[in-house]
């Protein structure tokens, strides 16, 4: 009976959820390609950032300790370093999305280790090979062990939503009899990794070295099926921005030869070790939900301002890098970096006591909020005078704010008014009369915002409110 019924569900799964894979189907393609928009390395470099679509996986993209981590975050940021411009990440499971935005003119790459294509090049332009990968079955040891090719004959195996992996497992076998189940679904590689241990589904298939770096602290986990040989895989940009993938290719190019690949490989692939510790953290955005050990009281504080949590722990980390006894070289010390004069006037007492650090600097803050609450009413907005106004002072940013009214911009946007800021180091602007603060070097309050809005946008799509 239960030979009957056990292909029943099979096929129901089939028609209800998934697709059957057969030596006859061909894989259909998707219009997502149809009028990239025109935006190559000129523009990047005049915006000031690259946006880059990234997988949220152990390799990839995630948080540890407060600090961004990957393979792939590493390898941007170096890029992005290298182009003098700013890095801003998108974190993507579903490659189409991804692939739609780079459409859109929303991302410049998609660095989620692709295995480069015919059909994928309908769509994209590849960079040189990053590296190769082989692509392996994931199956639990005390499941119903896969050992060979044949035996995935009416399986079901779930996928992420427009991954490689389907063409692969399709072009497994010439027999027309060969039948085996696709559900492809929007989730990442590695949290349908963690569906397997959980006994959620059966089969998932992975790329071996994301698969291996799994199996190093999952004794549970067999990955010794392959799925598909070792094939290159790269990056992706609009096939209308030939002079990005050329900028890529000789970053890439360099890089190889200078050996910065092969260690950064080393780092997040071989070292079973810390990818463990890592993975598993508390502090991790993979293993946990914590940020840092100073979370509750953090979450206490941001709660008086009126805050997401996200948002002050990212200023926490820009400052002190959750650091309790942190001084700088000017003197300011605690959790929120505060001067001596600050921490007297907001009533701190012990500046390396996290609570009271952290509460002299939440003071400080609503200060600076009631400072700029009539003038920049857009809470997002004030949010970004208020951080500047606490790298620099807010007699500075005042002085850009009178600025921007002078020139007839808009005081109540902080692009507008953070153009002026960065303009305090020219005589011609700090010298003029409404000026009251002088010379300032207002890049590095531009940027300390920058820095501070990208890490918590990490925070916001990485850890749970």
């Amino acid at each position: 009976m239960r030979r009957i019924i056990t292909p029943f569900l099979f096929v129901l799964l089939l028609l209800t959820f998934g697709v059957q894979c057969t030596f006859f189907e061909k894989e259909k393609k998707n219009n997502v390609w149809e009028d990239p928009v025109a935006l190559d390395i000129d523009d990047i470099v005049k915006r000031g950032y690259i946006r880059a679509v990234v997988d949220n996986s152990s390799t990839s993209y995630y948080i540890y300790r407060g600090r961004r981590m990957g393979y792939e975050f590493e390898l941007l940021r170096n890029l992005a370093s290298s182009l003098g411009v700013r890095l801003h990440l998108i974190v993507k499971s579903d490659i189409e999305d991804a692939f739609l935005l780079l459409n859109r003119g929303k991302a410049d790459i998609v660095a989620m280790n692709l295995e480069i294509s015919a059909d994928r090049k309908n769509y994209v332009s590849f960079s040189d090979p990053i590296g190769e990968v082989s692509t392996v079955l994931v199956q639990r040891k005390s499941g119903k062990m896969i050992s060979s090719i044949d035996q995935l004959k009416d399986q079901l195996i779930h996928i992420p939503q427009g991954a490689i992996y389907k063409s692969q497992i399709c072009n497994l076998s010439q027999d027309s009899t060969f039948s085996v189940g696709i559900m492809e679904v929007r989730e990442g590689r590695e949290q349908l990794i963690s569906k397997v241990l959980e006994k959620k589904i059966d089969f998932t298939v992975a790329d071996r070295d994301l698969a291996l770096v799994n199996a190093t602290y999952n004794n549970e986990l067999d990955v010794s099926l392959e799925i598909s040989e070792l094939s290159p895989v790269a990056w992706a940009v609009r096939p209308n921005a030939p002079s990005l993938e050329k900028v890529i290719n000789s970053w890439i190019g360099k890089r190889k030869k200078s050996g910065y690949l092969a260690t950064l490989y080393s780092k997040y692939f071989l070292n079973s070790k810390n990818s463990y510790y890592r993975s598993n953290s508390a502090f991790s955005s993979l293993g946990g939900n914590k940020i840092s050990a100073y979370d509750d009281i953090i979450k206490t504080a941001a709660e008086n301002l009126g805050w997401d949590w996200r948002l002050l722990a990212s200023l926490v980390y820009k400052e002190s890098g959750f650091n309790p006894e942190a001084t700088s070289y000017a003197g300011a010390t605690g959790l929120l970096q505060l001067m001596p004069v600050t921490l007297e006037r907001f009533g701190v007492d012990n500046p390396n006591d996290p609570y009271q650090s952290l509460m002299g600097g939440v003071n400080f803050l609503k200060y600076l909020d009631k400072f700029w609450r009539e003038r920049i009413p857009e809470s997002n907005e004030r949010i970004k005078f208020i951080l500047a106004s606490y790298n620099i002072g807010h007699g500075h940013v005042e002085d850009a704010w009178k600025l921007t009214m002078k020139y007839g911009k808009n005081p109540q946007y902080w692009e507008h008014v953070s153009h002026f800021l960065k303009l305090k180091t020219d005589p011609e602007y700090y010298r003029d009369p409404i000026v009251r603060s002088g010379y300032a070097k207002g890049h590095i309050a531009v940027n300390y915002v920058d820095d501070i809005l990208i890490l918590y946008n990490s925070y916001r799509v990485l850890v749970e409110p």
